[in-house]
């Protein structure tokens, strides 16, 4: 369980740096002939690629360095719950792909707090 919890927070980490990464520095290029991206301001969405990009460094550092492990666990769940706001977006564009999409990555999420708060400890 272990390993397996490992592996996915490094696969969501990587996913999630870039998404942070073309949300604050791509913006422009990313968002172009997509809807939903009129939903919130340009600022909002640069701020929500800040928290994904924080959140990146909190599944991988705490946990690997034994150091405030909790913060692997409040950065899942944080991004477990900005996949709920993702899916609220993408269905008011009726977006399916994306829809589902945000919701496999909350599940994912919502998996790995779980995991790492009762299946497989790291604090």
């Amino acid at each position: 369980m272990n390993i397996l919890l490992w592996v996915l927070q490094m696969l969501a980490a990587l996913l999630y740096g870039a998404s942070g990464v073309m949300k604050v520095f791509m913006f422009e290029k990313v968002s172009e002939g997509v809807r939903s991206f009129g939903a919130l301001p340009r600022e909002a969405w640069m701020a929500l690629g800040i928290l994904e990009l924080v959140c990146t460094v909190g599944l991988i550092v705490p946990a690997a360095l034994q150091w405030q492990p909790a913060l692997t666990v409040v950065a899942a769940t944080v991004l477990a719950i900005e996949s709920l706001v993702f899916i609220g977006v993408h269905a008011k564009y009726r977006e399916i792909t994306p829809i589902i999409l945000s919701a496999v990555l909350g599940i994912l999420m919502a998996f790995i707090a779980y995991g790492r708060m009762f299946l497989k400890p790291i604090f």
